[in-house]
C-alpha cells in the first residue's frame, strides 16, 4: 500500500566566520523522524537525532552548539576529512620520482590532510530531493599545492537521508595531476546520546579477520595481523570496554582502539560490504556501517580529555564517542603492499559508505 512520505530538506544561515563568510546549515528529515544537520564548514554533521526503543529521541553524534566550537575542530568532530584521511609517515611521499612534503601536524607524521584540511574549508552546499530521500551535495576544489599535495582536486561529497533510515555518503573526486586521495567522514557516535557518558558498554561487531598493527607513532608497520586471540577480535559481538585496557602493546600505543581493520571481502572488488555493527543495549539503538572501502579505522575517542564541552553542556571525556572511519589504509602512499590511493588525471575517485540506523526490540 502507498504511504505518503513526509520528508524535507531546509537550508538556513548557521554562523559567520571571522573573515565574514556565512556558513549554512542543511537540515534533512525523513519520514521516520530521523533528523540530520550538516554545515558547509568542513561538511560537518553537527546533529543527528534518532529514536530509541522507548520512542525517545537523542542526538547521537558528538559536537558543539555553535560554529565557534568547531574552530579549530581539534577532534575532527563530524567533519569530512581529506585530502588524505589518517596518517602519512614523516609527512612525505614520493610520486613519479618527485618527493612531496606535507605538514607534520601529528608528532612526526601528517594527519587528516594537514593544518587546514577539508575539515576546515567552506564547501558549497546544494539541497536535493530524489527517489531515495533528501540530501545535500557538498563541493570543494582544493588548489594545486594545497597543504603540499599536487594537483587541483575537485571533490564532491553527498549526504542522502533515505526512507530506509540510512545516511548514504557518496564521495567523488577528480584531479588534473596525480595525487593520493583518501576521504572519510569523522563523526563520533554515542548511541545513548552525546554527552551521556562513555561508549564502553556499546557492543561492536567488525567484519574483519585482520588489522594493521602500528609502530609507536601509530604508522602501520606494513603487516596484516590476524585478530584471532587478540583484543582486536570483534568478529563476534563484544562490548568495546571488555578488553580495551588489556595488557597489549598495540592497545598501549593507541591508548585504546585507534587502528585500521582490513575488511573481509569474499569476492575481490570494490562493491559495498557490511563492515561493522554497533548496538547500545539500554536504548536499543543500532548502527550498521557498509562501505566500498577496504579499511575501517576504529577510534574509541581515547584522546578526549574533558577540555571540550559538547552540545549537552557536559565535557567530553575519554571514550565518550566512537569513530568508525571507512577509508583506505593509513600511510598507503608509502606502503606498496597496501591498496593504492593514487588518483591520476582522467580517473575518478568514487567511494560510498552507508550508515543504517535501527532499534533492537
Amino acid at each position: 500500500s502507498f504511504r505518503r512520505v513526509t520528508q524535507e530538506v531546509r537550508r538556513a544561515p548557521y554562523g559567520v566566520l571571522p573573515d565574514g563568510r556565512t556558513i549554512e546549515v542543511f537540515t534533512l528529515v525523513n519520514a521516520h523522524d530521523i533528523e540530520l544537520r550538516a554545515i558547509t564548514y568542513g561538511g560537518i554533521i553537527v546533529f543527528l537525532e534518532t529514536l530509541g526503543r522507548d520512542g525517545r529521541r537523542a542526538d547521537i553524534v558528538l559536537g558543539f552548539d555553535s560554529l565557534a566550537g568547531y574552530q579549530p575542530n581539534a577532534a575532527y568532530f563530524g567533519a569530512i576529512v581529506g585530502r588524505y584521511a589518517n596518517r602519512i609517515a614523516g609527512g612525505r611521499f614520493t610520486l613519479d620520482g618527485t618527493t612531496y612534503h606535507l605538514a607534520t601536524n601529528n608528532g612526526t607524521n601528517h594527519l587528516h590532510g594537514g593544518v587546514r584540511g577539508f575539515d576546515q574549508v567552506v564547501w558549497t552546499g546544494t539541497p536535493f530531493t530524489n527517489d531515495d530521500g533528501v540530501g545535500v551535495a557538498l563541493a570543494h576544489t582544493s588548489p594545486d599545492g594545497d597543504e603540499g599535495y599536487p594537483g587541483a582536486l575537485h571533490a564532491r561529497v553527498t549526504y542522502t537521508l533515505t526512507h530506509r533510515d540510512e545516511l548514504i555518503v557518496d564521495y567523488v573526486a577528480t584531479s588534473d595531476r596525480a595525487t593520493p586521495v583518501n576521504l572519510t567522514q569523522h563523526s563520533y557516535f554515542n548511541l545513548a546520546g552525546e554527552g551521556s557518558g562513555d561508549v564502553l558498554d556499546h557492543v561492536l561487531t567488525i567484519e574483519a579477520d585482520a588489522y594493521t598493527p602500528v609502530d609507536p607513532t601509530l604508522i602501520p608497520t606494513g603487516t596484516r595481523a590476524p585478530v584471532a586471540g587478540t583484543p582486536f577480535d570483534f568478529r563476534s559481538p563484544m562490548a568495546i570496554g571488555a578488553r580495551i585496557d588489556g595488557d597489549d602493546p598495540q592497545l598501549r600505543r593507541g591508548h585504546g582502539y585507534d587502528h585500521n581493520y582490513v575488511l573481509n571481502r569474499i569476492v575481490a572488488g570494490d562493491g559495498l560490504v557490511h563492515a561493522a555493527r554497533l548496538v547500545e543495549p539500554a536504548s536499543g539503538r543500532t548502527l550498521d556501517v557498509s562501505t566500498t572501502e577496504p579499511g575501517l579505522q576504529v577510534y574509541s575517542g581515547n584522546g578526549l580529555d574533558g577540555s571540550l564541552t559538547g552540545k549537552s553542556g557536559r565535557p567530553y571525556r575519554s571514550r565518550f564517542g566512537l569513530a568508525l572511519e571507512t577509508q583506505h589504509f593509513p600511510d598507503s602512499p608509502n606502503q606498496p603492499d597496501f591498496p593504492p590511493t593514487l588518483l591520476r588525471p582522467g580517473q575518478e575517485y568514487r567511494s560510498r559508505t552507508v550508515f543504517a540506523f535501527g532499534v533492537t526490540r
